[in-house]
């Protein structure tokens, strides 16, 4: 177990010391109390004159840093014995109390950075017997005795920016456990070579930081006394040719493994710099923003043992074969910035790399160079990853067969070509590289048509990148035919809009695709197979699309169920497509779906049971729609399992039916992450509720509710029967009122069909006409009279002597018949529709007789033959209607349905 932690030590101490900053975590929400979880009191940055004594006694790490601290006294932390850890950084305390460890027995970590410590005694840490980490930066301290002789279990040691005069922090052997030990930015410009006898027998300090000071002097075995150090930090170190010297030649008799000597000024590298160092067993070598402009020829000979050099952030002007001959066992280069545009086009020559026949990673982030030739990589034969992202190499623009042939014998697994300025990709340009199973090809300039050929000869790839391409790329169903073992395509702002949408679809060859990134393309047609067959499709982003459309029940040929090829989906991204409706079979199947982002559209009402097959929904982002209501219909399944929901940004309805359930799972829920639930779940309606938290409203509220649903659900019936009544009266009252006679009649017996049935009539028909008709009715109807058939005409058969009313009524009740003509001049005739047909509509009616036949003579509305005459088609039984035909060939069949109809009974209506 010690030595696990042994070499996890170092490590943690290099990347603190890299994180910019103070070694602290500082809160970066304003608080006005402590905040405590898990044991841990975080009590920073409250403005703090003393230690809060309300805190639980059970506590094991208490953070004061950022206050007003002027002192620490034992007293005041009596009542959390427990405490391992203590930080009261950037306070102003002037010592350290003798009697902290006695009060606080197991502290392990005391962290008092930036304070104003001025004195350090044995007496002041003499207790603190269990301390592992003591971080005394930024202070101003003058030793006195041997302060740190009693902590024999000590691992890390903090005193930079102290303004020590000296590395020699006792005098007697001490710190026996010490892993790290930070003097950086002190004031020392000598090491003598007793200045770490005190630490003579820790044989466990691994981490020497002594960066940014002028060290002018190095004695000769300096070092010896910790010459089991195997990581040392000089930067910002400026020590001169003849000092770096020096340096190198003390830690050749050292286990030294990693060395970090940036901003040193070493512009220069000769044969001779790193000569010291050949007997060590450097691995590690960082050196890195030194403004190197020339890298001399066999610089690194001495370094056989080499695996990881950083050269970034230099101005090198060349690279030769010469440049890292020697290096042997690299598997690690990092140039990033190293070779750039300065007064001067920095220069790769053919077989540059060829020494580096271990290397596995090259980084050349952010480089230029004239070019990359035929033999620019030649040589690298172990070399897996080539990053040469946001790179300026006019090689690249236009990439063909022959532009990195270079790398035919590297077994390349990683190639990055992110941000080179690729306008276009020939066929089989990347056909050498046999075993490269990632390709990014992001933030470019490709504008062409991919055939598929593009990508021949890479039979093993797996993961193409091409987003954020700044022109647009076309496809065709064989685009990707190359690469059946494609899992990770990323396509996003790259494609024209209509490129997806095509039979076959150009992803169907990846059959073995999980994921899949189409966003940010302006896409408004899919065809519902465009997924078809990739059934590991796991992870589909669309968002940022126009894809509303599709989706709409309106949509010509309904909507296109995309979506019903990937069952096997775990993450899906729609937001920002514009989406308003959601078909109730859109997400059908999609049991595996885990995170759902639907935000920033304008999603309003939802069908029930839209998420009813989400049961294995973890993460669902709706944020920024139109959602008025979340009703348990539509959000129960979803919602059982969800362990992150976002839905801010929705003009809520804060009533009973609208909100009531979705509070009541808020304030039960103890599973569900919800960000920003008080401040952005606002309700929009109802104004009582306008602008206030959702969960403001009170639940409690709508328990009352059923009397008045009940009298809701009466008082809507009752309107309806009203507003239902109101049309068959209006529309179908004549109607009603018709057989409503008809039946009163019939039930009281006022018919007189019995007693006039069996009577002779004279007449077979009383004939009503306008006066203008009397010419048709004399040519058409007069001829058909003969013994068997008989009309009434009141100009030729009124009774003499008597009046014309009297008359009339009485030539009506002698025919069994009324016959109307009816014409437009027969409904303007106010003495027929007032007086004649107003009695022979009470005849029919009151006598409750089949006695009325109409024979049009022009097409008159209905409405109109019940405005004038008080008659519609539907009183009367269809053969008593009769059309008198346009077609003369059509008069005989006129004539016998209309002596049909002369000849019915007057039988009583059914």
């Amino acid at each position: 177990m010690m030595h696990v932690l042994n070499s996890l030590l170092p490590t943690m101490i290099i990347i603190c010391y890299f994180m910019p900053g103070p070694h602290t975590c500082v809160a970066l929400q304003k608080k006005n109390s402590c905040h405590v979880h898990d044991g841990i009191a975080d009590c920073s940055h409250l403005s703090l004159t003393a230690v809060p004594s309300d805190l639980p006694s059970n506590i094991i790490s208490l953070d004061l840093s950022h206050n007003r601290l002027k002192g620490i006294p034992p007293v005041s932390l009596a009542p959390y014995p427990g405490l391992r850890r203590l930080i009261v950084s950037h306070n102003s305390i002037t010592k350290l109390d003798p009697g902290l460890c006695q009060t606080l027995p197991l502290l392990q970590t005391l962290n008092m950075e930036h304070n104003q410590v001025y004195v350090l005694k044995k007496e002041d840490v003499n207790h603190c017997t269990n301390l592992t980490w003591l971080i005394m930066a930024s202070n101003k301290l003058k030793l006195q005795g041997e302060p740190f002789s009693a902590l024999q279990r000590l691992k890390v040691l903090d005193v930079s920016l102290n303004k020590l005069r000296s590395a020699k922090l006792g005098t007697q052997t001490q710190l026996p456990n010490l892993v790290s030990l930070n003097l950086a930015l002190n004031d020392f410009t000598t090491l003598k070579k007793d200045d770490f006898l005190f630490l003579e027998h820790s044989s466990s300090l691994l981490v020497l930081n002594m960066s940014f000071m002028s060290l002018k002097t190095l004695e000769p075995g300096c070092f010896t006394p910790i010459s089991g150090l195997r990581t040392l930090i000089m930067d910002g170190s400026n020590m001169g040719t003849l000092g770096f010297s020096e340096l190198c030649s003390e830690l050749s008799g050292t286990a030294i493994e990693a060395v970090y000597f940036r901003k040193m000024k070493l512009a220069t590298l000769t044969n001779t710099t790193f000569k010291a160092l050949q007997k060590t067993n450097l691995t590690y070598l960082d050196i890195s923003h030194n403004d190197m402009v020339t890298i001399g020829d066999g610089s690194f000979l001495w370094l056989s043992r080499l695996q990881t050099l950083i050269l970034s952030d230099n101005i090198i002007k060349q690279l030769n074969k010469n440049t890292f001959q020697g290096l042997k066992s690299l598997k690690k280069l990092q140039m990033t910035k190293a070779l750039v545009k300065h007064h001067y086009i920095p220069t790769i020559e053919d077989f540059s790399f060829q020494p580096l026949s271990a290397l596995e990673s090259l980084i050349l982030q952010k480089t230029a160079a004239q070019k990359i030739t035929e033999h620019t990589f030649t040589g690298l034969t172990s070399l897996k990853e080539l990053d040469m992202s946001w790179s300026n190499y006019t090689s690249l623009r236009i990439i063909n067969n022959k532009t990195l042939v270079s790398l035919a014998g590297s077994p390349l697994r990683k190639l990055n070509l992110t941000g080179t300025a690729i306008s276009q990709i020939d066929p089989q340009s990347f056909s050498v590289l046999k075993n490269l199973t990632m390709l990014l090809l992001n933030n470019n300039f490709i504008k062409q048509i991919l055939t598929g050929k593009e990508f021949e000869g890479l039979d093993q790839i797996e993961e193409i990148y091409m987003s954020n391409n700044q022109q647009t790329v076309n496809l065709i169903s064989t685009s990707f035919v190359n690469v059946p073992n494609l899992r990770v395509l990323t396509l996003g702002k790259t494609l024209k809009a209509e490129a997806v949408n095509l039979d076959p679809s150009p992803f169907s060859p990846l059959t073995n695709l999980t994921f899949l990134d189409l966003s940010n393309n302006n896409i408004a047609n899919i065809r519902e197979d465009m997924l078809k067959g990739l059934a590991y499709l796991k992870v589909l982003k669309l968002q940022h699309n126009n894809l509303a459309r599709l989706w709409k029940s309106a949509n010509l040929g309904g909507p296109v169920l995309f979506l019903k090829h990937s069952l096997s989906l775990v993450t899906l991204q729609m937001d920002s497509n514009g989406l308003d409706e959601i078909p109730a079979e859109a997400l059908r199947g999609l049991g595996n779906l885990r995170n759902l982002n639907l935000s920033s559209n304008l999603l309003n009402s939802l069908k029930d049971s839209i998420f009813g097959d989400l049961n294995s929904l973890r993460v669902i982002n709706l944020q920024k729609n139109l959602i008025t209501a979340v009703r348990p219909e539509v959000f129960k399944t979803p919602l059982s399992n969800i362990s992150l929901l976002v839905m801010d940004k929705n003009p809520f309805d804060c009533t009973c039916e609208t909100i009531m359930w979705f509070v009541t799972w808020l304030n039960e829920t103890n599973m569900t992450h919800v960000p920003g639930l008080r401040d952005q779940y606002l309700c929009n309606t109802p104004l009582a509720y306008f602008n206030r938290s959702i969960m403001e409203f009170d639940p409690l509220s709508c328990k009352d509710m059923t009397p008045f649903q009940t009298l809701y659900i009466l008082t809507s019936t009752a309107v309806i029967m009203l507003m239902v009544s109101a049309f068959v009266v209006r529309y179908q009252g004549w109607r009603i009122r018709f057989y409503w006679n008809i039946l009163i009649n019939r039930t009281l017996g006022f018919s007189d069909t019995h007693a006039a049935e069996g009577q002779e009539f004279e007449y077979d028909a009383y004939i009503i006409h306008a006066e203008q008709d009397s010419s048709w009715v004399e040519r058409r109807l007069s001829p058909l009279e003969n013994d068997m058939c008989r009309f009434c005409l009141e100009d030729r058969d009124s009774l003499p002597g008597m009046s014309q009313p009297d008359s009339i009524l009485d030539n009506m009740r002698r025919s069994r018949k009324i016959l109307f003509v009816v014409t437009e001049t027969l409904l303007k005739d106010p003495w027929c529709t007032r007086f004649i047909a107003q009695h022979a509509i009470h005849r029919d009616i009151e006598a409750n007789r089949d006695s009325v036949i109409l024979v049009f003579l022009q097409d008159v509305h209905d409405y109109k033959l019940s405005r004038s005459l008080y008659l519609r088609r539907g009183m009367l039984r269809p053969c008593c209607i009769l059309d008198w035909p346009v077609h003369k060939e059509r008069v005989p069949a006129f004539h016998q349905k209309l002596l049909m109809a002369l000849g019915m009974t007057n039988r009583l209506k059914d």
